[in-house]
């Protein structure tokens, strides 16, 4: 059965007939399985925290050309390595009953056995291009999610203002690395040796 899931209101649609589920009631009562065979089945964004769907949403031409310059520089860095990178979407296992999706995932060892192919149960490194629709997911409520889930580094690329914000785990939380802007090079704690201009970044839209 092929699926697509709608923000708003937060319906399921059945393409084949056009039979739709209201999913707004069962807010709170999603379980892991129920989920991940919703998220099989559907080709849009979904992340999931403690029985709740969020539906992200579809990506604006800029943010690609941003991820897709991104991805092709952290590749060309960590492939020859033995690392693995790869993009959304993933679905990134962040806690017993939560899934983000991260824009960029990566490791520092392509055998990693935290890559499976149904999901990933961690990251050394993840990086999200900041939405438009609700800028604190990404800058705020993922900060929390990823520190939790023991991902050494977060990167937070901000069309909006033009920022990439690099965190480094400190213990149970993040430490901002810096706050490069234009004119700077972001440089990671993790990877030695790799840094991006921020002008190419955002040039690249």
């Amino acid at each position: 059965m092929t699926t697509v899931t709608r923000n708003s209101p937060l319906l399921l649609v059945r393409e084949t007939d056009g039979v739709a589920i209201d999913l707004a009631p069962l807010q709170g009562l999603w379980t892991v399985d129920q989920y991940l065979k919703l998220t099989d089945h559907t080709r849009c964004l979904v992340e999931f925290s403690h029985g709740n769907l969020e539906m992200l949403p579809m990506p604006t031409q800029r943010h690609q050309m941003i991820l897709a310059f991104l991805y092709r520089v952290f590749f060309a860095f960590l492939h020859p390595r033995g690392g693995l990178v790869l993009f959304a979407p993933l679905r990134l296992r962040v806690g017993p009953a939560a899934f983000r999706e991260p824009d960029l995932l990566l490791l520092l060892h392509a055998d990693d056995p935290r890559a499976q192919n149904r999901y990933w149960f961690g990251a050394d490194l993840v990086l999200e291009v900041v939405s438009e629709d609700d800028p604190e997911r990404d800058t705020v409520d993922k900060v929390h999610d990823y520190a939790g889930a023991g991902i050494p580094e977060y990167w937070i690329v901000n069309p909006l203002d033009e920022t990439i914000t690099v965190l480094s785990l400190a213990g149970d939380g993040y430490q901002p690395r810096g706050i490069f802007r234009r004119g700077d090079q972001a440089d990671s704690a993790l990877l030695e040796g790799f840094s991006v201009s921020v002008d190419a970044v955002f040039d690249a839209s």
